[in-house]
């Protein structure tokens, strides 16, 4: 991984912003957080928790489940679906600052026992074993352009029968150099594929059940509330995390907002199954 790459991402250049906010509402450094809480800050991905509930209908996840996240950054998601299913949760993260800090937070909610952070590589095979009922990832494949590797090591994780749904961007229109460039330099994407590749390169995984849906409309509502409440909120901001974060946060929510306005990158959701 180069560290230096993904930190030109602003979203994952100062991580422990979150104990900022955390200690804006009054939290001591080692007091205990509650969940629900600590949702309002930990979910990276679009819609937060709502995203994640609509997972736990679509792929019926439950107690006795075993879920892998791959690309968990501070392990938001991984969190909630524990506290909320019941279920163990495999929280995999490759940057080393960003699981560190998801590991502290886990232990502040009290998941210790459910969730289970790794620090690693997804394409190193660390998550292969077929043991995995479900694999979940929200907005992580995007910073992996072999996909092809990345899809089979997801699809030996699973046991047989086992489900995967992904949220992530695809190629709605051709790309321009400038948006291409833009999204390696300031979105740690080299790649984004079309309907089509997704559909071809989980085929060729050997998943079945394939559905793709559209979810560009409401990411580009998404995109523009958050960075127009970012801004609105800018002064309390910069009393909670200084300028530099601040200034960080708001070029990468424009960047984002101008890439969904000009209509070649759009949203997806798939969910995909291995064969019984």
């Amino acid at each position: 991984m180069d560290d230096a790459r993904s930190k030109q991402m602003k979203l994952y250049h100062r991580v422990d912003r979150v104990f900022n906010e955390l200690r804006a509402i009054g939290m001591g450094d080692n007091d205990p957080i509650p969940i629900e809480l600590l949702c309002d800050y930990d979910q990276y991905h679009y819609f937060g928790t709502d995203a994640i509930d609509e997972a736990v209908e679509l792929l019926g996840i439950t107690a006795e489940s075993q879920v892998l996240e791959v690309g968990s950054g501070i392990g938001g998601p991984s969190r909630y679906l524990a506290h909320r299913q019941g279920c163990k949760v495999t929280a995999l993260e490759i940057q080393p600052d960003v699981d560190a800090t998801g590991r502290e937070l886990t232990h502040r909610c009290g998941l210790d026992d459910q969730v289970d952070h790794r620090c690693g590589d997804m394409l190193d095979g660390i998550g292969s074993g077929g043991t995995y009922d479900v694999i979940v990832s929200w907005l992580a494949f995007l910073h992996i352009p072999d996909r092809n590797t990345l899809y089979r090591r997801c699809f030996e994780s699973l046991r047989p029968g086992g489900q995967m749904l992904v949220e992530d961007y695809f190629e709605r229109g051709t790309l321009s150099e400038r948006e291409q460039l833009i999204l390696a330099r300031d979105i740690w994407c080299d790649r984004v594929p079309t309907m089509t590749d997704y559909r071809v390169e989980l085929s060729d995984a050997g998943f079945e059940n394939i559905v793709l849906t559209d979810m560009t409309r409401p990411w580009q509502s998404f995109v523009m509330d958050r960075f127009q409440g970012f801004r609105a909120a800018s002064d309390r901001n910069r009393l909670v995390h200084g300028d530099a974060i601040v200034d960080g946060l708001h070029g990468f929510y424009e960047v984002v907002v101008k890439l969904f306005q000009d209509g070649n990158l759009g949203g997806i959701r798939f969910t995909a199954s291995k064969p019984v």
